[in-house]
């Protein structure tokens, strides 16, 4: 089974209070309208979300603590939600508790999974009887850097996406651009002298890099242009249902264009300000696996049971 590379120590630095969910890219641009819920989705209507969250590898009947105000939050807005071992689940193993009833739309908030590990935990809903909220399709979609990227490159930095093997020297030969930021298909490396590189020949020596500290390359490198952005104007918004959210209640026109053009239930999307002062797009995320970021449990909890 193929999940999250970095389980172990994600849960350690969760523990010391750093975990980061995801390391966004660089990325920008405007429309309006909720995105329609495409054609062939079964319908949801009439069944309450049900939330699936990991618990606390020591203590089964806990959340896992990076989760536990957020589970909270969820309880106190109405909703329900069941835990169960992740360590379990990379065995091969599925308990959710309490059980899940037959039909019941889950939603799951938890660590990052492969597009083929989110695909072993829609099968054993499945065997259980429940429907996974966001299908394994439109994980990959929100998931992965080159899925969703061809929508919305108007957006955002000039993106190459290739091998990691690839000789980037000779591939990037006509780019001249300022910077290079690499990633895989989903993050960065965040450690060590970050994921910015000023030449071809430096990407070589980077995914190495990204190798030894994380195991591996998920799908490929993504290369994207460096743009400069101002200091602290990032900010993370949520599309549920085609309708855009955001933590302070305005979402920028950006976010809405974004959200009519992603064909999920569930993401998220970051924008930020061009040192120019034009918004841009940052990244597109899975919502199950999306942090809050700035988001206060409540509200989010808020916006999952409908109340905002």
């Amino acid at each position: 089974m193929i999940f999250c590379e970095q389980r172990c120590r994600d849960v350690m630095n969760a523990r010391a209070g750093r975990i980061a969910l995801e390391n966004p890219v660089i990325i920008g641009r405007h429309l309006t309208s909720p995105a329609p819920m495409g054609p062939g989705k079964p319908s949801l209507a009439g069944f309450a979300m049900h939330l699936l969250y990991p618990s606390d590898p020591f203590d089964p009947k806990r959340p896992d603590e990076q989760y536990l105000d957020e589970y909270q939050a969820i309880l106190a807005a109405g909703l329900s939600a069941s835990l169960f071992s992740f360590e379990d689940f990379e065995s091969g193993n599925f308990r959710a508790r309490p059980a899940l009833e037959g039909g019941t739309p889950v939603l799951y908030r938890g660590w990052m999974l492969t597009p083929e590990g989110y695909r072993e935990l829609v099968e054993h809903l499945q065997r259980l009887g429940a429907v996974a909220f966001t299908s394994v399709a439109d994980y990959r979609d929100c998931h992965h850097l080159p899925q969703w990227y061809p929508r919305l490159a108007r957006f955002t930095c000039e993106t190459r996406v290739l091998a990691a093997d690839a000789n980037f020297t000779q591939a990037l030969a006509d780019l001249h651009w300022p910077g290079y930021f690499i990633k895989d298909y989903v993050k960065s490396l965040n450690t060590g002298s970050g994921s910015l590189v000023h030449s071809p020949a430096d990407i070589a020596p980077l995914i190495e890099r990204m190798r030894q500290y994380r195991g591996q390359i998920e799908g490929g490198v993504c290369v994207r242009r460096r743009e400069d952005y101002l200091d602290d104007t990032e900010r993370r918004y949520f599309v549920l249902n085609g309708q855009a959210y955001g933590a302070s209640g305005e979402v920028p026109a950006l976010v809405h264009e974004c959200a009519a053009l992603i064909d999920s239930r569930f993401f998220s999307v970051d924008v930020v300000l061009r040192a120019d002062g034009v918004l841009r797009l940052v990244e597109v995320g899975d919502g199950q696996v999306s942090d809050r970021k700035e988001w206060p449990a409540r509200r989010f909890a808020a916006m999952l049971a409908g109340a905002l």
